[in-house]
């Protein structure tokens, strides 16, 4: 498990003691932690404007399918 700095594109891996942090976060932060563990999951910006632009030019639903797929898998808490 990791997270992915969109400002950097840097992923930092996580070790096993940060993980467990999880369980004692305050839920204010699992709010923050939902929201960077999910944002990493997604494509990066630039595989999705390729995505959105060979959807257009095919009539296809890639990009939407992709998205909706991470939301699908990492739904809110």
């Amino acid at each position: 498990m990791g997270e992915l700095n969109v400002s950097t594109g840097v992923y930092t891996q996580y070790t096993d003691d940060q993980v467990n942090l999880n369980t004692t976060l305050t839920n204010e932060n699992k709010k923050t932690y939902y929201i960077e563990e999910r944002g990493s999951k997604y494509p990066s910006i630039a595989e999705q404007l390729d995505m959105q632009y060979w959807d257009a030019v095919n009539g296809t639903t890639t990009w939407r399918d992709a998205i909706a797929k991470v939301k699908t898998d990492n739904p809110k808490p």
